[in-house]
């Protein structure tokens, strides 16, 4: 390989002998290059025999690209005999060739999710454990965590009676797995951990003296197992090579310990660091940028990122209406962009939490230009948005067989499948709907007495739904619905990650009937739960929309990945960072200021930034009020723009200093305005001109003054009077 396709550190890091190497690789620095060219080097230059190099990383994409580079590099034939792949896939690897030393036979299973979940409703069942008070999927998520902290059942002191009746099912679970001879994902590692130290003990010749270097890509999002069998695998050689950046540190709610990185050193006393910080992919604005946000961590590795490339166009900073001019001017800028000749492809949106998404979902399909969902589903296809419209649409429409089927269970009422089933038969027996032949069940005598009072209670259930149905608003009866089947409940008791998410997918469901109910007291027309379905299922199919896609993905799904354009959207306090984080959490406000980084970085030619003055997210109008991040950027990087209420650009004054924390630490207000000297006629805001307040509703404005750098209104709300408000916390109605 030529030296001219390497800068002196990359160089550096390549042609390092032996012992144990940190590599610092910030982000757009060629890291990857560095790690399949260092791997190259070693086999070709320093006669390491391929299959004594493992090369870990991630992902099964990650892994992909790597052996595929290598390739490229080394021919099929020598590429073939290297060890590279995810932890789990060469951990696994390893416990076929050599786990009859620990007991594992070799043709062991590898249990999935569903097969853990299956698993654990068994013992819980066989238990007597009440499986609403104690969830499986909340019970694997607690083992889970304890394995990456390498805490087995004996070490949890169960000093309360729900930690007894935990360590009871984790216990019969570890029994059942070893007499199944299965293995979880989190067993992968620590039973590999576990040959590790069982071979050490006995002496044996076997995994330790395998391998001849060991190099890690992504070493920032190891989490305590995994480093540990890393050096366990590298303790008699200590060729270990680590590849990463504490910057791009984001998963820690996940496992992921930045003090990995952070204290390889301490580890490793003698081990060689370089740094990699010259960015090869954005422009010169985007990188100092990114840079200006991350320096700003409590804890990190002193780096500067830094690039040869042309300072390019300023960042632009725009503050908007609301979300849905947002989403406007999103869908403004890829349209502009098309038109100078990009393609949909080159463009990304990024948003902080997946309830983002609906409204620019709402605005692509509206304007027909296909897109695709990164990392998670389109809005209207996740299940728990599914689940509350089949409620919905059952309350309206009890014979709709296809919604019953759906919710008769969910949340898990005690009607199984086998009486489903039989329910089913006597239907078609009948000829007709599910739903109405629970009347008369007393005359079915293959559906038990048990069974039968537990559709009866869904009959009533749904038929109390229906009497609300006539007297509730679109958003009002969601609430009801959420509530009186339990589905929220259930969600809440669960308390995971993936709960809260849908807890606020369905909060953002709530927003969706909202806009609705808006659009159509706009129109002077009624806001009819059977309208909002029908536009819900017009959402719902897919526009096929033929050609290439815009990308639209949470921040954390865009790790690794890169566009010529970016969207970030949602740059508000409480959001990004999000839910507005108090000094006391520092390590969570770190890791808000690494994603943020890696959400720049992302961008190669042009990146845009929105935020917004009032947001209606999770069923809720909320003041916003700027990202501290956006008033970080170097001002000399960023051009400030805002956008009326009629979508018009207007220049906008410096960012306003509108986050202030009491010594406590609690207190949040805005100091300053975001107006500019932009007359307020020029605004969208007029005398006689109707405009909406997240708590009075809809308004006439009377008057308008300035006040100091404020503008001021008197507002007429209907039944409330004239009230002052400043314009910022007034949206104009069209």
């Amino acid at each position: 390989m030529s030296e001219v396709e390497l800068n002196a550190p990359q160089a550096q890091a390549v042609a390092h002998r032996s012992g144990p190497l940190l590599v610092f690789a910030g982000a757009g620095s060629g890291k990857t290059r560095v790690i399949t060219y260092r791997i190259a080097n070693l086999v070709a230059q320093e006669r390491v025999p391929a299959h004594r190099i493992l090369a870990v990383t991630f992902t099964n994409k990650a892994a992909r690209e790597m052996r595929e580079r290598l390739e490229g590099l080394l021919g099929e034939e020598l590429a073939r005999r290297l060890w590279v792949g995810t932890f789990h896939s060469l951990g696994a690897k390893l416990l076929r060739l050599h786990g009859s030393s620990i007991g594992l036979k070799s043709d062991f299973a590898i249990y999935d999710g569903t097969d853990q979940k299956a698993l654990v409703a068994r013992i819980l069942k066989d238990l007597k454990v009440d499986d609403k008070r104690f969830p499986a999927k909340v019970i694997l998520g607690q083992i889970g965590q304890h394995k990456q902290k390498n805490v087995n059942p004996d070490d949890v002191n169960a000093d309360s009676a729900h930690l007894e009746v935990f360590v009871e099912v984790w216990r019969n679970y570890e029994a059942r797995m070893r007499a199944a001879n299965a293995l979880d994902f989190e067993d992968i590692l620590l039973r590999s951990g576990e040959l590790l130290d069982a071979e050490l003990k006995l002496g044996v010749v076997g995994v330790r003296e395998r391998f001849d270097h060991v190099l890690v890509d992504e070493f920032q999002d190891t989490n305590g197992t995994q480093y540990r069998w890393l050096k366990g695998l590298a303790q008699f050689h200590t060729n270990l090579c680590v590849v990463g950046d504490d910057d791009q540190s984001i998963y820690g709610w996940r496992g992921a310990d930045v003090r990995n990185i952070q204290s390889f050193r301490r580890d490793h006393p003698d081990a060689e660091v370089v740094k990699l910080e010259q960015n090869y992919r954005s422009t010169g604005h985007i990188v100092e940028a990114a840079l200006a946000i991350v320096s700003k961590t409590a804890v990190r590795e002193p780096k500067k990122l830094w690039t040869e490339n042309e300072p390019g166009e300023p960042i632009h900073v725009v503050d908007l209406a609301d979300e849905r001019a947002e989403a406007a001017f999103a869908l403004r800028c890829i349209r502009e962009a098309i038109e100078e000749g990009a393609s949909p492809k080159d463009f990304a949106v990024f948003y902080r939490i997946h309830a983002q998404s609906r409204v620019l979902e709402e605005a692509l399909r509206t304007a027909r230009i296909a897109y695709k969902v990164v990392g998670g589903m389109r809005f209207y296809e996740r299940s728990e948005i599914k689940d509350a419209i089949a409620y919905l649409r059952l309350a309206l429409n009890p014979a709709s067989d296809v919604d019953f089927l759906r919710v008769v269970n969910v949340p898990t009422r005690g009607i199984g499948q086998t009486t489903v089933e039989r329910l089913a038969e006597r239907a078609k027996r009948l000829g007709k709907p599910l739903f109405q032949v629970i009347d008369g069940l007393e005359e079915e005598s293959s559906i038990a007495a048990a069974a039968r009072k537990k559709l009866e209670a869904f009959r009533s259930l749904v038929h109390g739904l229906q009497r609300s149905l006539v007297q509730d608003t679109p958003s009002g009866f969601v609430d009801r619905v959420l509530e009186e089947t339990g589905y929220r409940k259930a969600l809440e008791k669960e308390d995971s990650v993936e709960a809260d998410g849908r807890l606020e997918n369905l909060e953002e469901l709530r927003s969706a009937l909202l806009d609705f109910e808006r659009e159509c007291e706009l129109r002077s027309e009624p806001a009819t739960m059977a309208g909002w379905l029908e536009n819900a299922a017009l959402h719902s199919e897919a526009d096929a929309v033929v050609g290439e896609s815009v990308c639209l993905m949470t921040v954390h799904a865009a790790k690794g990945l890169e566009f010529p354009y970016v969207v970030l959207t949602g740059m508000e306090e409480e959001l990004f960072p999000y839910r507005g984080l108090d000094p006391g959490e520092r390590d969570e406000l770190d890791e808000e200021r690494r994603l943020a980084y890696v959400a720049i970085t992302r961008a190669r030619e042009r990146l845009v930034c929105t935020h917004v003055r009032t947001r209606q997210l999770f069923g809720q109008t909320r003041v916003g009020v700027e990202s501290r991040f956006l008033r970080e950027l170097p001002k000399h990087t960023v051009e400030r723009l805002r956008v009326d209420a009629y979508g018009r650009v207007v220049a906008a004054a410096a960012p306003a200093r509108a986050y202030a924390s009491s010594a406590a630490g609690s207190e949040r207000r805005v100091d300053t305005s975001y107006f500019d000297d932009v007359p307020a006629e020029e605004g969208g805001l007029r005398p006689g001109s109707f405009v909406r307040h997240g708590t009075f509703g809809l308004g006439r404005i009377r008057s308008l003054e300035r006040r100091g750098q404020e503008i001021a209104a008197q507002v007429e709300f209907k039944g409330l009077g004239v009230k002052t408000i400043y314009a910022r916390f007034l949206v104009a109605e069209e």
